[in-house]
């Protein structure tokens, strides 16, 4: 079969630089899956994508779709054929529809019934008269903002300003908001020629570089690290490389270059995370540091062009950062009038949300949170002290100008206003440390100060919009309460601290409730936030490569100590492939199965044995019993339980469970309760899929 090769290529008005990448994802994700359902071969997509464009290359399509044969239902034979024997106008219906005969018909069985069906072959199409629907996937594009133009009823994410689509070198007809699809793409807006012609379209990328354009984002992005690291060799520094920073840039430019500047000394005496923040944030600029670690008079910034003029550039954005360094230090020299007491106050003026109440308010629960769960955990006082002090003072930067203007830098000036005004070092720090991690990437809070107060914090927050009925939704968040949620199990996980989840939660929806915040019942509350906090473990279970069946078996009873649950899964997970294994499984399993019977458990009485099996395995649920209470790890637990399988097994070849005698059968079904509890502490293991 003959191929050729597709071209597709929106072109926009510049779109913003966080959209970009899943934009052209998502365009290649449906042009793919378009194909794949339209029995279309090829042999792989090429992505481009820069601030002005998103262009797809298919290599290799069939010219013409695959043939195909395709069955057929009609109606049961009874009713296709009449009672003399004829067909009925049942079947001469359903075989025109199909464009087909009755002699065509065959009869196949399916759940004891007989059906008429007939096999038709389809002829595939040609490919060329089918790719006009790439413009319904290009207008069903979805992007998190939209705007209209014009008066066109179109909404996307920039004006559409061209459309190239060719099959090798015919052009495939469409038109979307009165742009025409063409072979005419653009070239730099300012290096670039206006109307460039593609002969064909496996030279798109060639014509574009000649034009001044990187096409291939990664290739563009090569290029960047490339300057970076040569601009660094060249003058002995290090050029820290923060990725999203890195990914936005290479989605700011078609034609990168990299250039540096540098600003005056004075500047140096603000806190480099301020100076760093303004440049990363407000100018996308690249910090530059000495090999030993000190931020640099300097600065590293791309240039969407050539090397020409490149010193004036370097000049224009040097003022540029001046200007905004200026305002960093007029805001930290101000904020060096703030008192920590005064701006306290202030916190009782500004709302944290209108059904919640004031940041204030919310500061002063979690510091009673703090308390009660250091009470739980028995830390010692300086702990207790420090947390107490961080919780209390913790929000007490969000008034500052510093923040106002850069609120990435909340907490971080919160440490040091706070080590400024006579705080100790151990508040401070948890200042800082409550709001991690901050993201997927940022490590947990050192201190157990911080970490306290971290948790209570989260904790507020999600309990708080969970009582209001504000609960995420898909891909809803807006709180951002499942971040906060997998921030605090991975503190728990961090700190190994032996407190379970539920306790959390309970201790925390208290103060909620006595706070008059909650607008759902305490045990709908309580029941909708421990699945959604077994929600977060179960995807750092599946992060760990946890087996399905077995994150479901952990996770069957109660979270408990997230630690001690993860310690759990991976104990399984390991033991998973011993000899041995799906026996033992089998063995707990059928205790769990028969305790499902027993909905109260009552007492163990021995005297009520009839043999030598009920009371051996009473002896080990002692002797498990007594060792559990002493503390174990997960492994010896597991290996306890598995050691039992003797036991279980001897206990149901001699025992008749449900004895007709009601008080043996009770006393029976009690044992098996009872060892089912010790059971489901390492997990509800009759989910486990054995083999």
């Amino acid at each position: 079969m003959t191929k050729r090769n597709l071209l597709l290529e929106i072109g926009l008005e510049e779109m913003p630089a966080r959209f970009i990448t899943d934009a052209i994802n998502q365009i290649a994700s449906k042009v793919e899956s378009w194909l794949k359902d339209h029995h279309i071969g090829f042999d792989g997509i090429n992505l481009y994508s820069t601030p002005r464009r998103l262009a797809i290359l298919v290599m290799n399509v069939d010219e013409r779709q695959e043939d195909s044969e395709e069955e057929a239902k009609g109606p049961a034979k009874k009713i296709a054929i009449g009672a003399d024997g004829e067909w009925s106008k049942a079947a001469v219906g359903f075989t025109r529809g199909q464009g087909m005969t009755v002699d065509d018909i065959y009869f196949k069985e399916l759940n004891g019934v007989e059906y008429a069906h007939v096999r038709k072959f389809i002829k595939g199409q040609e490919t060329a008269d089918l790719l006009v629907e790439l413009k319904g996937i290009i207008t069903g594009m979805t992007f998190p903002k939209n705007m209209r133009w014009a008066d066109l009823e179109l909404r996307y994410v920039r004006p559409i300003k061209w459309l190239v689509a060719m099959f090798g070198n015919d052009i495939i007809p469409f038109d979307i908001a009165g742009v025409q699809t063409g072979n005419i793409t653009r070239g730099h807006r300012f290096l670039g020629e206006e109307a460039v012609q593609l002969t064909i379209p496996e030279d798109y990328e060639e014509v574009l570089l000649g034009q001044y354009v990187v096409a291939d984002s990664k290739k563009r992005k090569e290029a960047i690290t490339s300057q970076l690291e040569k601009v660094e060799e060249e003058n002995g520094w290090v050029i820290p490389v923060d990725e999203e920073l890195l990914e936005e840039v290479n989605n700011l430019v078609e034609y990168p270059t990299a250039l540096y500047g540098r600003f005056e000394d004075e500047f140096l005496d603000i806190p480099s995370e301020v100076l760093i923040t303004s440049m990363k944030e407000h100018q996308r600029y690249f910090p530059v540091k000495s090999k030993d670690g000190e931020l640099l008079p300097h600065f590293i910034t791309v240039r969407n062009g050539d090397h020409l003029h490149i010193e004036k550039v370097a000049k224009g954005n040097e003022k540029v950062l001046r200007a905004r360094l200026a305002d960093a230090a007029f805001f930290y020299k101000e904020d060096q009038k703030l008192q920590i007491d005064a701006a306290l106050d202030k916190l009782k003026n500004i709302v944290y949300h209108e059904e919640i109440g004031t940041i204030a308010e919310k500061s002063e629960r979690v510091r009673k949170l703090v308390n009660l769960i250091a009470a739980r955990l028995e830390f010692d006082a300086a702990t207790v002290k420090a947390a107490d002090r961080a919780a209390q003072i913790s929000k007490f930067d969000l008034v500052s100008q510093m923040v106002y203007e850069f609120p990435e830098l909340q907490g971080i000036m919160g440490e040091k206003y706070a080590l400024q005004k006579g705080e100790s070092q151990e508040v401070a720090a948890a200042i800082n440390e409550h709001y991690m991690p901050r993201n997927a990437e940022d490590s947990v809070p050192g201190s157990a100060a911080g970490a306290l107060v971290a948790i209570a914090d989260k904790l507020d927050t999600i309990i708080s919009f969970f009582a209001l009925g504000i609960i995420p939704s898909g891909s809803q968040d807006p709180y951002a309460l499942r971040r906060q949620a997998t921030g605090i199990v991975q503190t728990l996980i961090g700190k190994q601290w032996n407190i379970t989840v539920e306790n959390l939660i309970g201790l925390s929806l208290n103060l909620i409730s006595e706070a008059g915040i909650a607008k759902r019942p305490d045990e709908e509350v309580y029941h909708d936030l421990v699945q959604f906090f077994k929600l977060r473990v179960k995807y750092l279970l599946q992060e760990r490569g946890i087996r399905y069946d077995i994150i479901d078996a952990v996770l069957g009873g109660e979270i408990g100590s997230v630690s001690e649950l993860i310690e759990k899964g991976d104990a399984i997970q390991s033991a998973s492939g011993d000899e041995g294994f799906k026996e033992s499984m089998e063995a707990l399993s059928r205790v769990l199965n028969i305790a499902s019977k027993k909905e109260v458990l009552g007492d163990i009485n021995p005297e009520l044995f009839e043999n030598e099996h009920e009371q051996k395995l009473y002896e080990k649920y002692l002797e498990l019993g007594r060792k559990s209470e002493n503390g174990m790890d997960a492994v010896s637990y597991y290996q306890l339980l598995a050691g039992m399988k003797p036991e279980i097994n001897g206990y149901f070849e001699h025992t008749m469970v449900m004895s007709e005698q009601p008080e043996v059968r009770e006393n029976r079904l009690n044992q098996m309760a009872a060892l089912a509890v010790l059971i489901m502490k390492l997990a509800k293991v009759n989910d486990i899929v054995v083999k």
